[in-house]
């Protein structure tokens, strides 16, 4: 079978012929150079308003770097023509299999993208014989693709979170969509700040934001001040996942201040290797955790006392109604400001300022959790790590959901079917 075949049969591209292949010498390696021609009376396509226009003249001939097949570089030869557009003026025609002055086709930029969702960047390159900087250019020009194209209707909840990118307290602000038919990333800002969270709001526009039905965050105070500002019309909730955190963070500093009392009084270190032990719920504990908290509970210390407390607010989590939630929010926190322990008493200080929406969680009948949110953050996280000796914050990588509302390019030619589009790395470009 002939390569003109073989690439007829998976890159046909219309008004163009594959005319001969053969053999050549670049940079020292032999590599397939295959030559593409227009076809006789096709008029050539402007490469800014897409219209067909009158032929210019022409340039010198470009080679494209496409899918490497048999261990040999594959190149695209085309003699590049220039039009004379009515609209536009002179401009460079528009080719199906390249795109701007990039020196790779649209089939091989999604081919190494799709393959640098499992491995590095580098290794990418080093496998496919290319460079570093061919990879990262071959990603982004497939999420700027993604990006233009998505679908922003019918966002009715979305969840907002932040994530620590690099020591020195900084921040990215996160936006997911996590509505049950739809979850994915719709926005990264530098900073948790007031103004980081209105541009999202900017971004998102009034009639989407006035569309917005549930918002899940935390309770860091200049997101929450945002949220009645722009959607006050949205239910906020600060969901289970984040009041179980806080009070989990709680008892450790709890466990943790009395373990460091006991050994400064010379005591016997019965808090040792017990962390575990007091954030667990019961049936996550191995045996030899249960042994150790069954010897623990044989001890009056706040450690204990503090766990006992926890454990009772998990009866909060069976209520169905807001209004009964709320009653036994009370009484929990009233129990807690006479425990004398200061740090759940912190705690229990911010359940009550923040008590109603607390409840909302309740009142949106327990549908939306911002435990996505955190498991999607921890994506971005291993991805970070992944990408650990980049010396710029240019640029932040993230998994798409499989449930993503992105398609597949038209003109790209591969098997869809096995190339996975809806699972790509999507580079968000956040950063001037």
């Amino acid at each position: 079978m002939l390569l003109k075949t073989i690439l007829n049969k998976c890159h046909r591209f219309k008004s163009f012929v594959f005319g001969k292949t053969e053999f050549f010498e670049h940079k020292g390696l032999d590599a397939i150079e295959v030559e593409i021609l227009p076809r006789k009376n096709s008029r050539a396509i402007c490469s800014c308003c897409h219209n067909p226009a009158t032929l210019y003249d022409t340039l010198d001939s470009r080679l494209f770097e496409h899918i490497p097949i048999w261990g040999f570089r594959v190149f695209f030869k085309y003699l590049m023509r220039r039009v004379d557009c009515k609209n536009c003026g002179v401009k460079v025609e528009e080719v199906p299999w390249g795109s701007g002055k990039r020196e790779l086709t649209k089939t091989y930029m999604h081919y190494l993208s799709t393959w640098a969702k499992s491995l590095s960047w580098k290794e990418v390159a080093v496998r496919f014989g290319t460079s570093w900087e061919k990879v990262f250019h071959s990603v982004r020009y497939i999420v700027d693709w993604g990006l233009d194209n998505r679908i922003m209707s019918g966002i009715k909840a979305i969840g907002i979170d932040e994530i620590l990118w690099h020591r020195g307290q900084k921040y990215l602000t996160l936006v997911y969509q996590i509505d049950s038919e739809l979850i994915r990333l719709l926005w990264i800002g530098k900073e948790r700040t007031e103004n980081t969270l209105r541009q999202f709001f900017c971004f998102l526009g009034e009639d989407r934001s006035a569309a917005l039905e549930f918002i899940c965050t935390d309770m860091w105070q200049p997101y929450l001040k945002v949220v009645k500002q722009k959607a006050k019309q949205a239910l906020l909730i600060l969901d289970r996942f984040h009041i179980v955190s806080t009070l989990n963070k709680a008892i450790d500093k709890v466990r943790a201040g009395e373990h460091r009392q006991m050994k400064d009084d010379g005591q016997e270190p019965i808090l040792k290797n017990s962390r575990w032990c007091l954030l667990k719920r019961k049936e996550n504990l191995t045996e030899k955790q249960e042994v150790k908290l069954k010897d623990l509970l044989n001890y009056n210390l706040k450690s204990v006392r503090a766990y006992l407390l926890k454990e009772d607010f998990q009866g909060f989590w069976d209520y169905v109604s807001p209004t009964w939630a709320g009653k036994f929010l009370d009484r929990w926190c009233t129990r807690v400001m006479r425990s004398k322990i200061e740090p759940l008493k912190k705690v229990a200080k911010t359940m009550r300022n923040h008590r109603e929406l607390i409840l909302n969680w309740f009142t949106a009948k327990k549908v939306f959790s911002s435990g996505v949110v955190e498991g999607l953050n921890n994506k971005i996280k291993v991805t970070m790590r992944k990408s650990y000796g980049f010396r710029t914050p240019y640029c932040l990588i993230q998994k798409s959901n499989p449930r993503s509302s992105f398609a597949s390019p038209d003109n790209l030619t591969l098997d869809r079917s096995k190339l996975e589009h809806k699972r790509l790395l999507f580079l968000f470009l956040i950063y001037p």
